[in-house]
């Protein structure tokens, strides 16, 4: 099937190329295989290479074999970290830094924007999108197979039922633009494997493949086979054992994927990269343990992801690569992993491949802006940013901000049977002027966010404030508009479906 080409491996290229010169022997090379697996709401703590109680053995292995990234940074939330991944740029800059894409909103990332998978794919990539888009669909335009992608199997939305395919009234299950009915009944991680196998099995190998897989799992509604439940008889909570469960699943469907790239001949020659797309949310079974706060918020246990890169062409494996990495320096990385010049301008990734390959060079990065939203509501009202090891919020960070234990996520608000929205919109802080949120940590020797510095170095906090400041310079408002009654499903027979936008 070839190698990885010179233009991936720039440290050894020389090398190469002076082999050939002496010896006049051809060198066959293409370019790497990509795939790109986002795990939707998978917490720190929520992988066996993080918490040994976690059945994960395939994605262990990866990761064991490969580069498990201690510092990968996502958004607090599903549509901002997808839309930094997908264009290399702050969500902030592409007004998608206000909560998520929601069912009923006219609201998709901007089309001014290039996809990863549409610079892959004029570079001759084949391209293909298995799982959850959530990146706006009321304009068939915004969906997948206009963004870049060959082929797109799943569901547009932010979350279903995993057998039914239903969400707030409607279905949503696409096979690339056709409504997918006969999908509905079956685990959605069983049909996302088949379709993964299917595409490794006939991909032409002289052609590069970008696979981009968004799994559904392990989002709400907490649903998994009774296979996988058995699976953790010692876990009581149910929300847990559910949860864990689907970790399990989700594994095997990692498992599967590398048994096709293996058979088909092209596992050697491919890059996978694995990170989850927020925090684990800890009412819902996640867990980020020992990083403070939940999915949604701007603590680390929102924004750390349990992340690797795994791959033939690295020096180092077997490691923890404490270099800073943010969602959106994929884009820029991956072009350069794949000898691709990154014409793209005004993005804020920054290649890491390098680092990356050598793990001997520090980041390339030394800043990332967590998120950057000035809405009125506290609730949603925050910003954050890190420079070194030095990182600033400035608004209600979010809710459930603490340290929580698996097991013991649903304790600090209470049962579902007493929890009523006045209880939570009290402890949430909406009732707290935001001025009133202000936290400095230094990350270097708190990692888990115990020490809050702010009153003491006065000097830090406003250089990053003034960093902060430089930035919403280049922020745009948030598009998060009422939602359209245009967009019920029964005026599209039920379904969820483009073309009221």
């Amino acid at each position: 099937m070839g190698s990885p080409c010179p233009e991936s491996l720039p440290f050894i290229w020389p090398v190469i190329l002076a082999v050939v010169a002496i010896n006049t022997l051809p060198v066959q090379c293409t370019p790497p295989n990509i795939v790109f697996i986002l795990a939707d709401d998978l917490g720190w703590n929520d992988v066996g290479f993080n918490n040994p109680d976690i059945i994960s053995p395939h994605i262990d292995g990866l990761a064991r074999s490969g580069v498990i990234l201690n510092q990968s940074y996502v958004q607090p939330v599903c549509t901002p970290s997808r839309a930094a991944v997908m264009t290399g740029v702050y969500p902030f800059r592409l007004g998608l830094q206000h909560l998520v894409i929601m069912p009923q909103q006219a609201v998709c990332a901007p089309q001014n924007r290039t996809f990863l998978p549409e610079v892959l794919k004029a570079a001759g990539y084949a391209t293909h999108a298995v799982g959850k888009w959530h990146l706006g669909f009321c304009n068939k335009k915004c969906t997948p197979t206009y963004r870049g992608f060959d082929s797109f199997l799943g569901l547009y939305n932010g979350m279903e039922d995993y057998y039914t395919k239903e969400v707030a009234g409607g279905f949503d299950f696409r096979d690339n633009e056709e409504l997918a009915h006969s999908y509905a009944g079956n685990y959605s991680v069983y049909q996302y494997s088949e379709r993964i196998r299917k595409i490794i099995a006939t991909h032409d190998t002289s052609k590069p493949l970008f696979l981009y897989l968004p799994f559904q799992n392990v989002h709400t509604p907490l649903q998994v086979p009774q296979k996988y439940l058995d699976m953790y008889p010692n876990i009581t909570d149910s929300d847990r054992k559910t949860f864990s469960g689907m970790v399990t699943a989700l594994d095997d469907a990692i498992g599967d994927l590398v048994n096709s790239l293996k058979m088909k001949g092209i596992y050697n020659n491919t890059i996978i990269v694995f990170s989850g797309d927020n925090g684990g949310m800890v009412t819902a079974g996640g867990n980020n343990y020992p990083l403070r706060g939940s999915k949604t918020t701007v603590f680390e246990g929102g924004t750390r992801a349990a992340a690797f890169v795994h791959g033939p062409m690295f020096q180092v494996t077997g490691v923890r690569y404490n270099g800073i990495i943010h969602a959106v320096d994929w884009f820029p990385t991956l072009l350069e992993a794949a000898g691709i010049q990154n014409k793209i301008k005004d993005q804020d990734g920054v290649s890491q491949w390098l680092p990356l390959l050598r793990q001997i060079s520090p980041s390339n990065r030394q800043e990332i802006v967590y998120n950057l939203d000035d809405s009125m509501v506290a609730i949603t009202g925050k910003a954050a940013i890190r420079i070194g090891d030095y990182k600033l919020i400035d608004g209600f960070p979010g809710a459930f901000p603490d340290w929580y234990k698996p097991a013991q996520s649903r304790d600090r608000w209470g049962p579902l049977s007493e929890r009523s929205a006045f209880k939570f919109i009290k402890w949430a802080g909406l009732f707290r002027p935001r001025e009133s949120f202000k936290y400095l940590f230094n990350l270097k020797t708190d990692p888990n966010e115990h020490v809050n510095l702010y009153d003491k170095y006065p000097d830090i906090v406003q250089q990053l404030e003034s960093k902060l400041q430089e930035h919403r310079k280049r922020m745009i408002p948030a598009n998060f508009p009422f939602p359209s009654r245009k967009s019920n499903p029964t005026n599209y027979g039920g379904a969820w479906t483009p073309g009221w936008c």
